[in-house]
């Protein structure tokens, strides 16, 4: 089957980018994935539109055991670099909320634009091909690939993580880390929605579809103001997505349902106001009715009229819906999740070149390491920037 300078395993974000600098730069690159689609995880995103990055990408954005790892990339190869190769492309594009950068079109112009740099760079690229194993050899690796051998100085590993296992997600990244020594971290499901305990997810349920803006606050003080969206599982919507990846099993999170209002000021305003109007018709303005009265019902908030409050019962009222105590039962896990959290730990990584420290010529890129972004275009950003810095080691090693 022969042998080429570098086999990239994953044809994902990650892997072709890598792959196309690579093989532009002179390099012979193999790129081998087990699907029948290069970009499979490129085509699902956004909605099918590709949110391939954010204006505002900064370190503090990426979730890892070792948060100045991601640092370097980072800075080498910045959003403004892909956003220059997008225009290159004349792919029209459009920023939504906090910055994030979709297609204007389809996800797929952004596969077309990997494959088309990869063409240019001569890349070899195999679907359907399975690595059994690799094995270390004096002057490189061999690869075993559907029974044939392939034999290469340097292996990228850019075979992703567990999350959408339905698009062919493997734990293969990690299998070869463990066996080559190198640490796996604890991986998780993240960016995730979360599902409720049977009483409240039975209530709330109702509400399905529902989304209402919030500040949703993790146990450790990291908070994120989007949407709440109610499905017939739990809770989704951005700001329950970016909390996901904060949370741990047990934990309540904070949810202020009105973080553009005074509530207690206002109920105070409206004793006084409209001293005969009940509790539930004043709430009913600012929230889903069908929310207050599943309030009511559990006794949560009064069904009285707003006269009969003490000032007391309303710092109560106001407490109870600007720090609404919610406790996940789980998330939906990886089969809904965008991310995966963990991986392969980066104190094993040179944060420059992606390269296994104990293993020449063997690099880790993707979302395989332990490098997770917030929602919003944060790791693809990632995955260009790994795959830059391991593709600059790559040629400097040729």
């Amino acid at each position: 089957m022969g042998s080429f300078d570098t086999v990239i395993i994953g044809a994902g974000a990650a892997g072709l980018f890598c792959a196309a600098l690579a093989g532009q730069a002179g390099r012979s690159v193999l790129v081998l994935d087990n699907g029948k689609k290069a970009g499979r995880k490129i085509l699902m995103s956004g909605g099918g539109r590709c949110n391939f990055t954010n204006m505002y990408i900064e370190p503090s954005a990426y979730l890892s055991e070792n948060p100045h790892f991601c640092k370097s990339a980072l800075a080498r190869y910045t959003q403004w670099d892909f956003i220059e190769l997008v225009q290159k492309y004349k792919i029209q594009y459009h920023e939504k909320t906090l910055g994030q950068l979709f297609c204007d079109e389809s996800a797929q112009l952004i596969v077309d634009l990997l494959l088309e740099e990869c063409k240019k760079g001569e890349v070899s690229i195999r679907l359907r091909n399975e690595v059994t194993g690799i094995e270390k050899t004096s002057n490189g690796f061999t690869l075993n690939v559907d029974g044939k051998t392939i034999s290469t100085p340097s292996v990228v590993i850019a075979s992703g993580g567990l999350s959408m296992p339905g698009l062919g997600a493997t734990p293969f990244g990690y299998k070869i880390a463990e066996q080559f020594d190198i640490p796996v971290l604890p991986t998780r499901a993240g960016l995730v929605p979360f599902t409720l305990h049977k009483p409240l997810l039975e209530q709330l349920s109702q509400l399905s579809g529902v989304a209402i803006p919030a500040i949703v606050t993790a146990k450790n003080g990291t908070q994120f103001k989007e949407n709440i969206l109610f499905t017939h599982r739990g809770l989704s919507g951005p700001a329950i997505l970016q909390i996901s990846s904060y949370w741990k099993p047990g934990e309540y999170v904070s949810i202020n349902l009105l973080p553009e209002i005074n509530l207690e000021i206002l109920l105070q305003e409206n004793r006084q106001a409209h001293p005969n109007q009940l509790v539930k018709n004043t709430l009913a303005r600012l929230l889903p009715k069908r929310f207050i009265e599943i309030m009511i019902e559990n006794k949560q908030l009064p069904d009285v009229s707003l006269t009969q409050l003490s000032n007391e019962r309303i710092n109560h009222i106001a407490q109870l819906l600007h720090s609404w105590q919610v406790q996940p039962n789980g998330t939906e896990g990886y089969r809904t999740a965008e991310v995966t959290l963990g991986g392969v730990d980066t104190h094993f990584l040179s944060s420059k070149t992606m390269e296994a420290s104990k293993v020449k010529g063997l690099y880790f890129i993707g979302e395989v390491v332990d490098v997770t972004g917030w929602l919003g275009g944060y790791n693809f950003q990632w995955a260009w920037s790994s795959a830059y810095a391991c593709a600059q080691a790559l040629i400097a090693t040729s």
